[in-house]
């Protein structure tokens, strides 16, 4: 009997290692009740056997309706509550006050033996195809339940039937009604998306508006699985769904939240959004926070641990997590807690809510969580009563320092979230006051004394490239106490600096030295290819290397030179002068580029970062100034502590300095003009561009660079233009948070012509379906119609292409679609060609698929949000369209006193082509005399003169193309060497094709019959 190869396979190897292994009943689909949503006998063999007493209370009361009344009481508790906590808290009968536990939690002591007898009487299922609707025969490939209640759903793809991870998906928000009983939020705990290379998950099914995870371990710091001998997947059924880390999973990671967000409504007014959500750690949170639990359960107190997770990694939940689960985390013996009292400390100016309401709400009994909001003796009460978990800012954390030295008797976990915001000088003396009255040895002081010393000299220095933050502070007050044995520190940062690293990092061995690591990785790298964030790095260029690009394409006949010269004009004096000249440049640069061309559906926002508080004065009122005087909708808005010259943001702006980040949602602020402020911890995903007009180096930088990578929808990519730094200094920046090389200087601007050559070469599509896809895009067709357009190349590309050109043509593709989505923020292209490609091609590179000969992502393009590209497409295409004079207004009479494009004699033409092509016509002369008869003659044609007359340039000039080449056919055996050029070589005869237009119609407008 041969392997079965197909999803059935997946399935019977999942179904056989958890009933072998983990003692799951396996049970067939027609027990399962798809109008109740329950595996009913299952269920009742559970209550039968564990509460015996109730049930027969609950049957003497209810009859022979006992049953269908317990089911109703569940399902109801089910709907309001959500499956999660009528799990823990189980469910009470009204009729007769009696409480049915409907699961058991696993006792963290072995000496609790009747504990562990009521856990081991759960019962853990599964069942294969299970028919979920009463409406229809569609089943899901796998679900599991807990005592008869389902609780988790499986989609499995095999990549040797052609089918993936992404199938499965896209099963789940096509295929699976989200109306249907079972998939109504809170009724799961999640729906897991499966094949053999990746897992992807979702609580709350929505149709094409689901939105699914991965739930990877992340190979190389970076997205996917590590290869290993089995299946790369199988850490799911192995590791997270066993009986006891699903227990784990159901008591203390699940959560059906509210969470809270204020927004600004139509008439400017706050208001709270809530919204409902079902929580399920994502893997790299689950294993971080499992580990530390293990780890502080093995070593007790005294213990420190970095944890260094990116921005994307949502350190929020991950930090509830550990603070809840810590509460309860006990010595091996399993008779002890390990620690007294959970501190847990935050520098994010308002005392982070997000933090405190969710540990709240993971919390299962009431007053255990004490938020300090008043002062040092709230704080010290909250320590002395022994509260569960206590949450305070990052300036009390001295006050802690303090009290905790004073309780040697008590244990206690400091969890600090470092978000890197900024230090005051104000805060740095009274960290000094702190210091002063602390007990401290010789050896502590004067290193106390010097780290203090540079936190001082720095903190009050504007333009310092490397900010002091609440990090310093907290590695000073640290080293201060030691250490202290009766307290544990776990530190979450997405940046740590090399002197927290090595404070609390964990010590290794190599090449002879002692280096330290985090305790935990999830790096920007990783964020970035799960698109958790966006890698701001992607398209970076500095002042310089953007002068270098307009400078290479000021002579180059491709581009519009007028336009070009004026750009470089702008960009020198932008570079070498005032912040007058800088303006002008950010803001038409933005406006552009940026807004124009509907970044982020014309959403698209800007910072800029200037290197003093007077800069950023003198920029706001540069910026109120110049975008007046061009009559733009955007303003501007600066952001700075303090006062300059007795201004300050409340009097610049017109609103309080607590307002900044709500105005700033307001559509018509679109710059944000900051100094030394909201570089750090500012969240705002409709920020697309930033101009840094600010040496800066280390943390400080990634942490400004890091306020684009916030994700959104629309958000396609981003922009950094740097006036002051060098690539290799962000580079360097980057480097040991990123986990590789990303930056590079693109200055060749023709590489995209290159490319572009290279891809027609292979002959994979036609220039015909570029311009048919695009067209259809605009036209909002059907998405088939689209498929057929791909379908093609993609059989073109199977059947024609031996693998290396597969392989080639991919890796060309990806290059181009890069670079296009770059350059096109600098380079004044003229070709619309240049955009229809990128978008054709950045569809037909998903269909693709990956590097081997099935077509695993066939289909995939339906869930493409067909919306977003088209909106790019419009606006990008529109300017296009009018700035390459193809598709103007029909005229009403002939042109004249229109500035055309400079024209050169057509001798330099045709050097230009000898140049460009690498020809060498054996008589120039007797080309430029053959050049200068077919335009005299095609600018008399009739034809030609009509379609200029009475029809767009776009239609003129496919005549004219038509006529040049019959006029050169003519002349095919005195000018062979013209012709074959002509014909052989595309981009010589679509350029020649477009020179001889632009001299027609300057003959035709002009009324000449020939060119002097």
């Amino acid at each position: 009997m041969t392997t079965n190869t197909t999803e059935k396979g997946l399935e019977d190897h999942i179904v056989s290692f958890l009933s072998n292994n983990e003692s799951y009943l396996i049970r067939k689909n027609t027990v399962y009740d798809n109008v109740a949503c329950l595996d009913k006998e299952l269920l009742f063999r559970f209550l039968e056997a564990t509460q015996h007493k109730a049930v027969s209370k609950l049957k003497a009361f209810h009859k022979d309706l006992y049953q269908q009344k317990i089911i109703k009481r569940l399902n109801d508790q089910i709907q309001s509550k959500g499956v999660i906590e009528v799990l823990r808290k189980g469910i009470t009968d009204g009729f007769t006050d009696t409480k049915l536990s409907l699961f058991y939690d696993r006792p963290v002591s072995s000496y609790n033996v009747d504990a562990r007898i009521r856990y081991d009487a759960n019962l853990f299922s599964v069942i294969r195809q299970v028919y979920y609707s009463p409406n229809n025969k569609k089943s899901l490939d796998l679900v599991l339940f807990i005592n008869g209640i389902p609780v988790i759903t499986f989609e499995l793809k095999n990549e040797l039937t052609k089918q993936n991870v992404q199938h499965a998906i896209k099963q789940y928000k096509k295929d699976r009604d989200p109306n249907e009983q079972l998939f109504r939020l809170g009724r799961l705990i999640v729906n897991f998306a499966v094949d053999t290379n990746e897992v992807w998950m979702c609580t709350h099914l929505k149709g094409n508006s689901s939105y699914f995870l991965p739930f990877n371990k992340g190979y190389n710091n970076g997205a996917g699985n590590p290869p290993k001998e089995g299946i790369k997947t199988d850490y799911l059924w192995k590791e997270v769904l066993t009986k006891s880390s699903l227990t784990n999973l159901v008591q203390n990671f699940c959560q059906l939240v509210t969470e809270e967000k204020e927004f600004l409504n139509e008439k400017g007014k706050i208001r709270v959004r809530r919204e409902r959500k079902l929580i399920f750690p994502r893997y790299h949170q689950l294993v971080t926070v499992r580990m530390l639990l293990k780890d502080a359960q093995t070593k007790g107190t005294g213990q420190k641990y970095l944890i260094q997770h990116s921005a994307g990694s949502g350190k929020s939940y991950s930090i509830s997590w550990l603070a809840h689960q810590l509460v309860g985390l006990h010595d091996k013996s399993g008779q002890n807690n390990i620690f007294d009292s959970i501190i847990v400390v935050t520098d994010r100016k308002a005392l982070d809510a997000q933090i405190r309401n969710n540990i709240k709400q993971f919390q299962q009994v009431a007053g255990v969580v004490k938020a300090i909001t008043k002062g040092s003796k709230q704080l010290k009460q909250a320590l002395e009563e022994g509260k569960k978990i206590i949450i305070t800012t990052i300036q009390k954390f001295p006050h802690i320092v303090e009290e905790i030295g004073e309780l040697p008797g008590n244990n206690f976990a400091i969890i600090i979230d470092e978000a890197h915001s900024s230090l005051s000088g104000q805060m740095a003396r009274k960290l000094n006051e702190t210091l002063s009255k602390l007990d401290l040895d010789e050896d502590t002081q004067a290193e106390v004394k010097e780290e203090m010393d540079n936190i001082s000299s720095m903190v009050d220095v504007e333009d310092a490239e490397e900010t002091i933050t609440s990090e310093d502070l907290i590695r000073v007050l640290v080293k201060s106490r030691k250490l202290l044995p009766n307290a544990s520190y776990f530190a979450f940062t997405a940046t740590p600096k090399n002197k927290t690293l090595e404070l609390f990092g964990v010590p290794y061995h190599e090449e002879g030295k002692t280096k330290f690591r985090a305790f935990h990785l999830y790096s920007m790298k990783q964020a970035i290819e799960e698109r958790f964030i966006m890698d701001v790095l992607e398209n970076y260029t500095t002042y310089k290397s953007y002068y270098a690009l307009l400078k290479k394409i000021e002579e180059d006949p491709i581009y519009d030179k007028l336009k070009a010269q004026k750009k470089l004009k702008r960009f020198v004096e932008g570079h070498e002068h005032a912040i007058k000249k800088k303006t002008v440049l950010i803001a038409d640069h933005f406006i552009d580029e940026v807004i124009r061309k509907r970044k982020i559906g014309g959403l698209a926002k800007a910072m800029v970062i200037t290197s003093s508080r007077a800069n950023a004065v003198k920029y706001k009122k540069t910026f109120d100034n110049y975008l007046e005087k061009i009559n733009s909708p955007y303003k501007a808005i600066v952001a700075f502590s303090g006062e300059v010259d007795k201004q300050t943001e409340a009097s610049l702006n017109g609103f309080s300095s607590a307002s900044i980040p709500r105005e700033f949602e307001k559509n018509e602020n679109r710059f944000l003009i900051v100094a030394n402020k909201y570089q750090t911890g500012f969240d705002q995903p409709l920020l697309h561009t930033m101009y840094v007009d600010k040496k800066m180096g280390g943390v400080n930088a990634v942490q400004s660079l890091s306020r684009l990578n916030r994700s959104h929808p629309l958000k396609k990519d981003t922009f950094v233009l740097d006036f002051a730094n060098t690539t290799e200094d962000i580079e360097n920046a980057f480097n040991p948070y990123f986990e590789s090389t990303v930056l590079k200087e693109a200055t060749d601007p023709n590489k995209l012509f290159d490319l572009q050559d290279a891809l027609d070469n292979f002959q994979v599509y036609s220039r015909e379906q570029i311009f048919e896809f695009s067209e259809k895009l605009l036209a909002n067709v059907s998405v088939d119609q689209l498929h057929a357009i791909l379908d093609r190349s993609v059989e073109t590309f199977r059947n024609n292409l031996p693998e290396d050109q597969q392989v080639d043509f991919r890796v060309k593709v990806k290059a181009y679609v890069r670079l296009y989505i770059f350059l096109s923020q600098i380079v004044p292209y003229e070709n619309p060609y240049l955009e229809r490609l990128y978008i054709f091609l950045n569809h037909l590179q998903t269909k693709l698929g990956s590097n081997n000969t099935n077509d695993l992502a066939k289909g995939i393009l339906d869930s493409i949000d067909m919306d977003s590209y088209r909106l790019q497409l419009e606006g990008t295409t529109s300017i296009i369209m009018e700035q390459s004079n193809e598709l103007k207004p029909i005229p009403t009479e002939m042109r004249g006193g229109t500035l055309e494009p400079e024209m050169d004699k057509l001798s330099n033409i045709l050097k230009t082509f000898n140049d460009r092509y690498g020809t060498h016509f054996e008589d120039a002369d007797k080309v430029r005399q053959l050049a200068e008869s077919i335009a005299n003659d095609v600018a008399k044609n009739q034809e030609l003169i009509t379609s200029l007359k009475y029809s767009d340039e776009q239609n003129a000039k496919i005549t004219s193309d038509k006529i040049v080449g019959q006029e050169l056919l003519k002349h095919i055996t005195t000018n062979f060497d013209l012709y074959k050029l002509y014909s052989d070589n595309k981009q010589f005869k679509e350029d020649f094709s477009a020179m001889m237009f632009k001299v027609v119609k300057e003959l035709i407008n002009k009324g000449a019959n020939a060119l002097t």
